[in-house]
């Protein structure tokens, strides 16, 4: 039987590495496939990452290719971005990186190398029979099913998550035994193309902003802020707010960017205000079939979030969630993603919050 060729997203990492070792050995004709999304500006790791690239497949015996999707990443992924912090809401662009990028124009070069499946180092896990079901990673520490929130059922055909069911431990002892140039890479985190730079001083160079108040609960001003878009819901570092006691010397946190105004306001304490018992969504996606108009699951908010019980009605492209108990900075423009037990049934973003 002729064997099946997998293409796997190699980003230079030890995912990505042991991906494509464990489908070799499985018996796959594996082919790497690295993707350029950002241009060189000398702080991207690209290029060091292309060269880890070369190593570990060299030393798998598969052969490799690179290809420049920079132009498509910046149409499609990083003016969402732009957009999104004019607005003043807080992006996560990694989400769309998935659906627009490594499951769209990555996928079809893919298909072009003569492909039957896809693969990445993702962890997370997926099932074939009868539908394409996104299911959570083993490594619950690890599970990145909130981040293909967005990917279209149809983008996980012939997809392959080889690491759904391992734990990160054993991923990296793998890259130890068979003595990969990424043994000991850390793991990345947060967008390439903000890398290890300052956040802030990136943002500025696309997005002057104005600078305003920061005021408390009763309007007293307390502090300066250097424009609305720098700073998230729940936010406590880097206010800036110096010699202005608040209640009990708690620290200050974010509780509104108010536009009117151009107002950073502020609060302290427990973080009563932050709570929120539901939320309005749009841009659902449903990931296999759709679930019923009104239904019962669990939800989560930000990556890394315990899943929490929810009540879920869905019309067209809207979305209403009632929490079972308050959520606290729940935030507009991060997605709110749906799961019965182990099963990711996709997502929508969030819009806007509401008490009861």
């Amino acid at each position: 039987m002729e064997k099946k060729r997998v293409v796997v997203g190699m980003s230079g990492g030890v995912d990505s590495s042991v991906a494509a070792y464990l489908l070799k050995e499985q018996g796959y004709e594996v082919v790497g496939l690295f993707m350029n999304n950002w241009e060189d500006d000398g702080v991207c790791t690209a290029a060091d990452d292309w060269d880890d690239v070369r190593a570990v497949c060299a030393k798998l015996e598969i052969p490799y290719y690179s290809i420049d999707f920079s132009k498509q990443y910046r149409d499609r992924v990083f003016s969402y971005f732009l957009d999104e912090y004019k607005n003043n809401r807080t992006p996560n662009p990694d989400v769309l990186c998935n659906r627009e990028i490594k499951f769209g124009p990555f996928a079809d070069y893919a298909r072009k190398l003569g492909a039957d499946c896809i693969a990445t180092g993702h962890y997370c896990d997926i099932s074939h029979d009868g539908d394409h079901r996104l299911l959570c990673a083993a490594d619950e520490g690890k599970d990145q099913t909130y981040f293909l929130n967005q990917v279209h059922t149809e983008q996980l055909r012939d997809v392959i998550f080889p690491l759904g069911k391992m734990q990160k431990g054993e991923v990296r002892a793998i890259t130890q035994k068979m003595g990969m140039v990424t043994a000991k890479k850390k793991d990345s985190t947060g967008i390439c193309f903000i890398g290890e730079r300052n956040f802030r001083n990136f943002l500025k160079s696309y997005l002057p902003m104005q600078a305003g108040d920061i005021v408390d609960l009763s309007g007293r001003k307390v502090g300066e802020h250097i424009g609305l878009a720098y700073y998230t819901l729940g936010q406590r570092r880097g206010l800036g707010i110096g010699g202005v006691k608040g209640i009990d010397g708690d620290r200050w946190y974010v509780v509104e960017k108010r536009l009117q105004g151009n107002l950073l306001v502020v609060s302290c304490g427990e973080g009563e205000e932050l709570l929120s018992d539901g939320l309005h969504g749009s841009g659902i996606n449903w990931i296999g079939h759709a679930p019923a108009q009104q239904f019962n699951c669990t939800a989560k908010f930000r990556y890394r979030q315990k899943a929490e019980p929810v009540s879920v009605e869905w019309s067209g492209d809207d979305i209403t969630v009632h929490f079972d108990k308050p959520q606290r900075a729940v935030t507009p423009g991060q997605f709110a993603v749906f799961y019965d037990g182990n099963r990711c049934l996709g997502g929508a973003t969030i819009e806007r919050t509401f008490c009861k």
